[in-house]
């Protein structure tokens, strides 16, 4: 008789675990239109109830015609875009799923300096009379100090 290779219960039991989380987790993305996040569309930031608010004031901004939720909320470059998306996908998944976010929810250091690199970034232009190398300038520009609203209007 040929040597017949049996597999073991710890394996099958491996298998069907690994099988489990797999499956929930392509439910979980699937139910929680996480492929719409690959995309620049805006509608993917209202997938959770709580950015109702942020979309409605956003559509009011001053910027509604010219920008998206990703061009101010994410890097300008490959890499940073979708590391900063991963990130921060990561991290709204987990506060959603545990209900474990301020109500209103407020932007964190990190995203805050992306939008404020942003801001930078698409009004060079403009503001490079105001900035002074010398006095290190950008580095501590806040625009939203004085332009809290232009993003998003209350």
């Amino acid at each position: 008789m040929a040597d017949e290779k049996k597999i073991s219960p710890l394996s099958i039991i491996i298998l069907v675990l690994f099988g489990v989380v797999i499956g929930l987790g392509c439910y979980s993305f699937i139910y929680a239109k996480g492929y719409s996040y690959m995309s620049d569309d805006p509608k993917a930031c209202v997938n959770c109830h709580v950015m109702r608010d942020q979309m409605d004031t956003w559509q009011k901004g001053a910027h509604h015609h010219v920008a998206k939720c990703n061009d101010c909320h994410l890097p300008h470059n490959i890499v940073g875009k979708y590391a900063v998306k991963a990130m921060n996908g990561f991290a709204h998944s987990a506060a959603f799923t545990l209900q474990n976010f301020p109500d209103p929810i407020r932007i964190k250091d990190h995203s805050l300096n992306v939008v404020k690199n942003s801001c930078l970034s698409c009004h060079q232009p403009m503001i490079q009379a105001m900035v002074r190398p010398d006095e290190k300038h950008n580095e501590n520009a806040n625009c939203l100090h004085c332009h809290r609203g232009v993003g998003h209007v209350k």
